[in-house]
């Protein structure tokens, strides 16, 4: 080395050292010159850092530990390193104070942010992550949104232009690197770094590479431009060399030429950086657009030079000149169905070759047999074209789907003398033109039945609240015309059971629907416009002649129980849509459904669930308040109505149901135009047991064995009860509530005003199809449960009450009034007898007033404790059953005065409340058995 560029030594000791580490030794020398080192020696070797380098070092290895977690989403694995990166961030905040905060820190921040949302979205990816991973997504993405508005400007500048934000970066590195010496310098032979030698000289190392430079050849100059990459430790060696040779020469005009070399230098060396940078960059964003074409595409992009794009011919079906018969056509299709199935078929492609086919067999006049067995296998393939059960068919598919159900149809309406079936081999297929019929193997019923279920399933996954729903709905009426068709041709070729099918996809096309023009005909009304008069009477049968029809032939031909139910539920559904409640009701006890319906599989559930609660609003609308409660009874108690209902799921831990239980339960919904109204049904449910239970409650005020008819009718009252203040009602249960309330009073007309109002009219009544019906008779409902409850209540303050005044006070005819109080009457309700004459009601001083109940009560209370007392003694003296076995005469039961039934009291009192009878009837009973 030459003494000229060591201007940055310290001693003559270290430059030989430093010399001498150049030189190349020995492999066997390393370990002996290790012990002969001196501490001066090895004081050399260590790298002094700055607080940044380190600080900003630190930051860098847990920003790549996050990126590798985000590779392979362990989210608590960056979760708990975003954690140890903000304490190091604090850490080092008098620097970035002083710096600016680094623009790798601001990239991890937005590119995390980002990343977390995107997964964040994924709805099915959440779903497969475990416990701990979907917990630490959650607290992470919270902590990163939070963390986020510190820096909401450097994101968002970073976010604009991520690119020139990425540039920056790598400037800041690349100038920090000319600056203090690459750490990752390469390492000599003899275990000294290039690094550690370029410390020692650092300002002679570089002007002595560039003056090199530029005393050589261009040519080398720029193919060291282009090729080399440690060019830094290269020139070190050359520069060294050089210096080596001209130390005898003038070195006044050596230093001359060489500082004005320098500045040449200097300039071509940043040349050479920034054109490594613009390739660098280039290399980089080409390798991003690669990955991201593999990670889309799922395989790799072949790169296109430019200009007129190459048309792909596609392949032929048949080699020029040969002759096309029904045996080639049915090799070739043989050929393509084998491809079927098979990893890395183009399924599209794949169908196209089959309409080619078909098309090939129809120019060629080959018959009508050849042509339905390959649209046989053209729908099939449609529906195979989603492998994934629970995907449904996009809107090009499900068109020429129907297109060629639609064109097989017309073949065998047009053509009698083709049969298919199941049960025809492919053996025995007859598909050439002769005087035998066609035979064809294949079911148009299945199908059908599949295309049904594709309709379904498309329904399904439609937003139903977006105009696409409506798009696809319309397509219903194409899809019941092709039910329609193949009904007739089952009809005529058809067997029994295929009949039976084909029939039961027909009633679920037509059970759910009200049919409106049969309405307006029963109500004797017309057509506003003659154009609608004339529709109605060129249209067919009524909904109900032909559900009676379809369903009569299935419950006498069907042979499986299954179709057999499911008809029955949708016929009492039908009935009780368009409210014959007796035909429907009698259809139920007749079929016995509810004793074994728990042993059907789910979708018969799920129609035996909505058949019962059509049935519960057809008996209220028909003001059976006590059926309609007991039809709903099941569904509204179990607070799963939606789900029972299949017309949603709720939600669970994933312990009660796991991923592929809540996929299939999805497949199981009710599509969207199909669902029952859930407040229509909550508020009909709870209005039924309000008719039902207010009554019951004053009638049974002070009976401590009363029972609750609607526990979910009591829960909205306690609740109701609990609310400090009471507003006006908003929601539909508090509008019942508060009308029960003013009914326990009496008060009819405040009850009627709470559950008939605008409010109310618009979220429930008015869905109803008769609505002015349905409000007539609630009111008369309310004002005869009312006038029961007024006369429970306030029967104990009266002697006497005249029936006019009662029917003035809740507006009854009075034959009404006098109804209801000879019911309460006859069945012991009400303790009162009636003055023709006078027409009044005489009350009976019978019943007690609250306090001898409140007495009576505790007499109870009293004597059992009295009796648990004495059998407690009597076994402490080892006699049991002494108390009851005590002398007659004078002893505890005989006390006249205690038991008042011995006295004519309350008890004799046949009509009245039998207050102590059962503790009198278990005295006997405890007496006669000892």
């Amino acid at each position: 080395m030459s003494r000229f560029f060591a201007t940055g030594s310290d001693s003559e000791s270290e430059e030989s050292s430093s010399a001498d580490e150049l030189t190349p030794k020995a492999p066997g020398g390393n370990f002996k010159q290790s012990l002969l080192i001196s501490d001066d020696e090895e004081d050399t070797k260590r790298v002094v850092r700055s607080a940044k380098d380190k600080r900003f070092e630190e930051l860098t290895n847990l920003i790549k530990t996050i990126r590798n977690a985000m590779k392979i989403r362990d989210m608590a694995k960056c979760l708990e390193e975003f954690e140890q990166l903000c304490r190091a961030f604090l850490k080092s905040k008098t620097i970035v104070d002083k710096e600016g905060v680094p623009a790798f820190y601001i990239r991890l921040l937005a590119d995390l942010e980002d990343y977390l949302n995107q997964l964040w979205e994924d709805k099915e990816g959440k779903k497969k992550m475990n416990k701990n991973n979907a917990k630490a997504l959650s607290t992470l993405r919270q902590k990163i949104r939070k963390y986020n508005r510190d820096y909401e400007t450097e994101v968002a500048a970073y976010k604009e232009n991520p690119q020139e934000s990425a540039d920056e970066e790598e400037e800041k590195e690349a100038g920090g690197s000319d600056s203090s010496s690459d750490s990752d310098g390469e390492v000599g032979e003899d275990g000294v770094s290039a690094k550690a030698f370029l410390k020692k000289k650092p300002e002679a190392a570089p002007e002595a590479s560039k003056f090199l430079k530029t005393a050589g050849d261009e040519s080398s100059a720029s193919d060291d431009d282009e090729d080399d990459e440690d060019w830094g430790s290269d020139t070190v060696e050359s520069g060294s060399e050089s210096s080596d040779d001209g130390e005898g020469k003038n070195s006044a005009s050596l230093a001359l030429v060489f500082l004005k070399k320098t500045q040449e230098g200097e300039k071509s060396g940043d040349k050479k950086v920034s054109k490594k940078k613009k390739l660098k960059k280039k290399d980089r964003l080409e390798e991003e657009a690669e990955d991201e074409a593999i990670e889309e595409g799922g395989g790799e992009w072949e790169k296109v030079k430019g200009g007129a794009p190459m048309v792909k011919e596609k392949p032929k079906m048949f080699a020029k000149g040969t002759e096309i018969n029904v045996p080639v056509v049915v090799k070739k299709l043989n050929e393509i169905l084998q491809a079927r199935g098979k990893k890395g078929t183009d399924r599209a492609a794949q169908i196209e070759l089959l309409h080619s086919l078909a098309t090939i067999a129809a120019e060629n006049n080959l018959g009508q047999g050849i042509l339905v067995k390959i649209k046989f296998n053209i729908i099939a393939s449609l529906y195979d074209y989603n492998p994934n059960l629970a995907a449904f068919m996009k809107p090009d598919m499900w068109k020429k789907c129907l297109d060629c159900i639609d064109e097989l149809l017309d073949i065998l309406f047009e053509h009698n003398n083709i049969f298919i079936g199941e049960n025809i081999a492919e053996d025995s297929e007859s598909l050439a033109i002769s005087d035998q019929p066609f035979r064809v193997r294949g079911c148009i019923l299945t199908l059908v039945e599949r295309m049904d279920e594709e309709f379904t399933k498309i329904m399904q996954n439609t937003d139903p609240h977006s105009q696409e729903y409506v798009d696809n709905l319309k397509d219903e009426g194409h899809v019941c015309g092709i039910i329609d068709r193949l009904l007739d041709y089952m009809e005529t070729k058809g067997s029994t059971e295929e009949i039976c099918r084909i029939y039961l996809r027909r009633i679920m096309h037509t059970y759910y629907k009200f049919d409106y023009k049969a309405h307006r005909r029963s109500l004797g009304l017309q057509g506003e416009t003659k154009s609608e008069q004339d529709q109605e009477e060129s249209e067919g049968e009524d909904s109900a002649v032909i559900m009676d029809r379809l369903c009569k032939f299935i419950y006498a031909k069907d042979r499986t129980d299954r179709i057999r139910t499911c008809a029955i539920l949708c016929h009492i559904y039908h009935h009780a849509l368009h409210s014959r409640w007796y035909q429907a009701r009698d259809l139920m006890l007749m079929s016995h459904l509810q004793d074994n319906i728990q042993h059907a599989d789910p979708p018969v559930q799920i129609l035996y669930n909505r058949t019962m609660v059509q049935l519960g609003i057809c008996a209220f609308r028909q003001g059976m308040i006590k059926d309609a409660h007991n039809a709903l009874l099941d569904i509204q108690s179990s607070g799963r109505a939606k789900e029972l209902l299949g017309q949603g799921l709720l939600m669970r831990n994933m312990q009660e149901r796991n991923a592929e239980q809540e996929k299939i339960e999805k497949r199981r919904q009710v599509p969207f135009h199909m669902h029952i109204n859930l407040e229509l049904l909550e508020c009909v449910y709870l209005v039924s047991a309000m008719l039902l239970e207010i009554p019951y409650m004053a009638a049974h005020e002070f009976d401590a064995r009363r029972r609750m008819i609607s526990k979910q009718f009591h829960h909205q009252l306690r609740v109701g009860e609990r609310q400090p203040l009471l507003g006006p009602p908003e929601s539909m249960r508090e509008h019942v509530v508060a009308a029960s309330k003013a009914m326990k009073m009496g008060d009819w007309r405040t009850c009627h005003s709470f559950i008939i109002n605008e409010k109310m009219n618009s979220k429930v009544w008015d869905l109803f199809p008769e609505t002015q019906r349905v409000r007539e008779m609630l009111v008369r409902k309310i004002q005869e449960e009312s006038l029961r409850t007024y006369l429970f209540t306030y029967s104990s303050v009266y002697d006497s009450i005249s029936m006019g005044t009662l029917s003035e006070m809740f507006e009854l005819e009075i034959p009404t009034v006098h109804s209801i109080i000879s019911k309460m009457i006859i069945n012991e309700e009400l303790m009162a007898s009636l003055d023709q004459p006078t027409q009044t009601v005489v009350m009976h001083r019978t019943e007690p007033t609250s306090l001898q109940n409140m007495a009576l009560q505790l007499a109870e209370k009293l004597g059992s404790l009295v009796e648990n007392n004495e059998r407690v003694f009597d076994l402490k003296q080892g006699v049991y059953g002494g108390y009851f076995n005590r002398d007659q005469k004078g002893g505890y039961q005989q006390n006249k005065s205690y038991n008042r039934d011995q006295k004519g009291g309350y008890q004799q009192n046949k009509g009245g409340y039998n207050r102590g009878g059962y503790r009198n009837q278990n005295h006997q009973n405890h007496q006669s058995n000892y």
